[in-house]
C-alpha cells in the first residue's frame, strides 16, 4: 500500500497518497480546487498540466466525475441500421377471399423481398392506386422466399380490390414505417384490427421462433365476427405457449362463444411501462392503442393500412 498523507483544500481536510497533486486529490473527492499551478507543472496559461493519473483502486470517484464508459444496449432499444428502399417488380399469382371483408393477395416477385416482419412498403397493382401493405404470411403461416403475401380489405359494395387479377404486373417500394418486430426486452403486446392482423402475424410467427420463451398477448379485432378469418394462425400460436389470445367484434348478435362484443381498445390486457406494444390496422385504432400506450409510458409501433 502506498504512503498516505493528509492536506487541507478549501478548507477540508483530504486524504491523498504520495505522489498524487491537489487536483487529483480534489478531483477524487468530488471537489474542483481552485488550482493554478500543479506541483511540478507550468501554470496553465503556460500550457497543459499534465494528465491525472488513475486514482488508487480502493478510492471511488464521484459519478459526475467518471470518466462515460459504454454500456450493454437496453434490450428492445437496439438502433438497427436502417434497411435501404428496394424496388421488386414481379406478379400476382394467388388471389382468396379470406372473409367477406378480407381478401388475401399473393405476388411471386422476381428477387425476393428484404422486408423484416411488420414492415410496410408501397403496392401498386398495375392499373390501380398505390397502397401501403405489409407483407405476412398465409394463414398456416406459408410463404415462398420470392413471395409477398397481402391481407387487404374489402369494401363489402366493390371497390379498387376487386380488380386485382391473376398475372397482374406488381411493384413493390419499401421498407415503409417504422413498426417492424424488434426481438428482445419486455412483453409483447400485439394489437390487429381487421386486416392489420397480417402484419401482426408475421410479427408473431417471427417471435415465437426467435424469442420462444418472450411473454407474449394478443389481441384481434374486426367489425363483424365473420372477419376474423386468422383461426388457424391462432391455433398455432397457441400450439406454442401464447396463452393470452382474446377476440372481439364491434358488430352481430351471433358471435361464437369465444368472441367478446365491443370495440378492440376496450379488450386490452393491462399494459405495463415494460411493455413493448405493436398496433397494426386502421388509424383510429391505432391512434386510440398509442394513447393507451403513451399513458403508461409503453413503448408504441404503429402500422396503419390503407
Amino acid at each position: 500500500m502506498g504512503a498516505r498523507c493528509s492536506l487541507v483544500v478549501n478548507g477540508r481536510s483530504v486524504r491523498v497518497s504520495t505522489g498524487d497533486t491537489p487536483l487529483e486529490a480534489a478531483l477524487a473527492e468530488g471537489m474542483i480546487a481552485s488550482v493554478q499551478t500543479q506541483a511540478g507543472a507550468p501554470p496553465a496559461h503556460q500550457g497543459a498540466a499534465r494528465p491525472a493519473r488513475r486514482p488508487p483502486a480502493h478510492r471511488a470517484r464521484p459519478e459526475s466525475l467518471r470518466p462515460g464508459l459504454p454500456s450493454a444496449p437496453i434490450p428492445g432499444q437496439e438502433v438497427a441500421p436502417p434497411i435501404p428502399v428496394a424496388i421488386r417488380k414481379g406478379t400476382v399469382t394467388e388471389i382468396r377471399r379470406l372473409s367477406p371483408g378480407i381478401v388475401e393477395v399473393v405476388a411471386t416477385l422476381t428477387r425476393r423481398p428484404t422486408l423484416e416482419p411488420g414492415h410496410q412498403a408501397h403496392v401498386t397493382f398495375a392499373g390501380l392506386p398505390t397502397l401501403t401493405l405489409a407483407p405476412t404470411l398465409r394463414i398456416d403461416g406459408a410463404a415462398e422466399i420470392n413471395e409477398a403475401v397481402f391481407h387487404i380489405p374489402r369494401d363489402p359494395e366493390g371497390g379498387p380490390v376487386d380488380a386485382i387479377r391473376l398475372d397482374q404486373p406488381v411493384r413493390l417500394k419499401g421498407p415503409v414505417g417504422r413498426g417492424q418486430y424488434r426481438p428482445g426486452g419486455g412483453r409483447l403486446v400485439l394489437v390487429a384490427a381487421g386486416a392489420g392482423f397480417g402484419a401482426i402475424w408475421a410479427i408473431a410467427r417471427a417471435a415465437r421462433y426467435v424469442e420462444p420463451a418472450r411473454e407474449m398477448a394478443l389481441a384481434v379485432g374486426a367489425r363483424a365476427a365473420l372477419d376474423l378469418y386468422m383461426r388457424e394462425s391462432l391455433d398455432w400460436l397457441r400450439r406454442t405457449g401464447v396463452a393470452r389470445i382474446v377476440l372481439c367484434a364491434d358488430r352481430g348478435r351471433q358471435r361464437p362463444p369465444d368472441v367478446r362484443s365491443g370495440p378492440l381498445t376496450a379488450h386490452l390486457p393491462s399494459l405495463r411501462a415494460t411493455d413493448v406494444v405493436h398496433v397494426a390496422g386502421d388509424v383510429s385504432t391505432v391512434g386510440a392503442v398509442q394513447v393507451l400506450a403513451a399513458s403508461v409510458g409503453a413503448r408504441c409501433y404503429p402500422i396503419v393500412l390503407d
